[in-house]
């Protein structure tokens, strides 16, 4: 299968630059997986489209504000963006400007409470960076760190929280699992309150989400891997679910990559971790999932892939060339589908 199939035509004015001021103001395209039907909704009106019995499965990670604006001694402004920790206060990072960040060059952040070494240059032009400071590192990111937006957002965020759903726990995060910053508490207690079941995993999302697919066939694309985490309780849930007849509704594709990752063949759930990169594309046949809330993506992206897995890339793409048409707003703070 190639990878241009899975192309279409997005106006740049589309790609949503700053999220709404109501999170679930936001509209709210339905498509039918198996007729390719579509109606326009907005996304307040989700509990319409849920039953009793339903679970929902949302992705508790929280963004690390990994984007730390610093200064070299010499004054030159510099940007350090955290990607893995190595331990020991080491970090894999991306550098700019990366000709001056060699070994041996020193970055110091605010009034210097948090400073780092460059340690080494790793492949992919990355660095190892040695991080000083006192107290409690999550603490002093929090206070001088900025939310690593995706570059097709050109505008600063002004408030973070912004890029962090309402539910958001576990630190780790390089982008956030955008499909769940449409959920307000209310909303939550809304569809609580109708019998439908909501439970948490946790995985990581990475920068290689971003990562675009350069392989002219798919099947030859090297999936990145992705921390994730199962509970008992939501493995428990997620069983009783099935056996009553309910439908499992995915929020996002990270939930839907995480159960479908740690799913036994015949569909069942038990508490797990680990690392994945599961690549699901048209041909995948999904285990768990029955229904999907997510977000549009990007042209040829492994996103687009995996909802066309799920609904048939060509009721897909027409429902992408029709969400162009109506406008909607496009990638993380944009707006919302609701395959079923």
């Amino acid at each position: 299968m190639k990878t241009a199939d899975f192309d279409f035509y997005l106006p740049e004015e589309l790609i949503a630059q700053t999220p709404l001021e109501r999170r679930d103001a936001s509209r709210l395209l339905t498509l039918n997986r198996r007729t390719g039907e579509t109606a326009h909704r907005h996304f307040y009106e989700l509990p319409q489209l849920l039953r009793p019995g339903d679970c929902l499965v949302l992705n508790d990670s929280r963004v690390l504000p990994a984007r730390l604006i610093g200064r070299r001694p010499t004054g030159g402004v510099c940007e350090v963006l955290l990607l893995n920790d190595h331990g020991g206060n080491r970090w894999e990072c991306l550098v700019r400007p990366g000709r001056r960040l060699k070994p041996g060059a020193r970055v110091i952040f605010g009034e210097g409470e948090l400073t780092a070494d460059i340690l080494e240059e790793l492949p992919d032009g990355k660095r190892l960076v040695l991080f000083h400071y006192t107290g409690i590192f999550l603490e002093v990111l929090e206070r001088l760190g900025r939310m690593p937006l995706p570059p097709y957002i050109k505008q600063e965020l002004q408030d973070g929280e912004r890029y962090q759903t309402v539910y958001s726990k576990v630190v780790g995060s390089a982008a956030a699992p955008t499909a769940g910053l449409h959920f307000t508490p209310e909303l939550l207690d809304t569809i609580r309150a109708m019998g439908v079941k909501t439970c948490f995993v946790t995985l990581h999302v990475g920068l290689g989400t971003f990562r675009p697919v350069k392989a002219e066939e798919i099947e030859a694309h090297e999936m990145h891997s992705e921390f994730c985490m199962i509970s008992k309780e939501t493995a428990e849930t997620i069983n009783e679910t099935k056996r009553a007849g309910g439908r499992v509704v995915c929020v996002g594709t990270t939930s839907c990559r995480t159960i479908e990752s740690f799913a036994a063949e015949d569909g069942t759930m038990s508490e797990r971790s680990g690392w994945t990169n599961i690549f699901i594309y048209p041909g995948y046949r999904f285990k768990v999932l029955d229904a999907l809330i997510t977000n549009f993506h990007l042209p040829q992206s492994t996103l687009i892939m995996l909802v066309s897995a799920l609904a048939g890339r060509e009721h897909v793409l027409a429902a992408y060339q029709e969400a162009v048409k109506e406008r909607y707003r496009f990638f993380s703070f944009g707006d919302a589908m609701f395959i079923y």
